[in-house]
């Protein structure tokens, strides 16, 4: 595999990642720099780790992942779009805003855009290919690339304000419905 067809897996599989990060900038309180690092940080390994899981659990375990990891991806991203839909619409004083880049909800946010990182793994591993190298670029590439959508969203949300904060919210919802329906398909 060269690192041409490498690198545009890891695009691929950053494309989620951009997009929340791209929501969760325009919440404003995730533009900092260490908010912005820890949130592109853990997107990265978390897409770093998951074809590494994926390639090592082989055939049996991703028999049952499959199954529901859809579910999972989609029960997260829907939860905190609409946290971040109520955040939008509430009054300033009303609704403290949750940063997405510490506790739970940055490890659940890692999860849902990684889950399908697994299935590369396991590909990998059918292919008989080395898992490290892709595994390393697709973490460098998806964190980059979620820097990118966290400083974008950021210039968004302070533009547009809570219309952003929405709009962020309404794509995480989307990429769950999305990540549904095309399991399903």
């Amino acid at each position: 595999m060269t690192f041409f067809e490498i690198l545009l897996i890891a695009i691929g599989m950053a494309m989620d990642a951009f997009a929340v990060c791209l929501g969760a900038g325009t919440q404003q309180v995730t533009t900092g720099p260490r908010p912005t690092f820890r949130l592109a940080f853990h997107f990265g390994l978390f897409q770093f780790l998951m074809p590494l899981l994926g390639w090592l659990a082989g055939t049996t375990v991703v028999g049952y992942i499959a199954d529901f990891d859809h579910w999972v991806a989609f029960g997260l991203l829907v939860f905190v779009g609409v946290r971040m839909l109520r955040s939008s619409f509430g009054a300033e004083e009303e609704i403290q805003k949750t940063d997405p880049s510490r506790g739970l909800t940055m490890v659940m946010l890692s999860i849902a855009v990684s889950i399908d990182a697994l299935a590369i793994g396991l590909t990998l591993a059918f292919l008989k290919i080395s898992v490290w190298y892709p595994a390393v670029v697709i973490g460098v590439v998806t964190g980059l690339i979620s820097w990118l959508g966290i400083r974008i969203g950021g210039r968004l949300g302070s533009l547009f304000g809570k219309r952003m904060e929405a709009l962020g919210g309404l794509i995480l919802i989307f990429i769950g419905i999305r990540i549904v329906i095309l399991h399903l398909a």
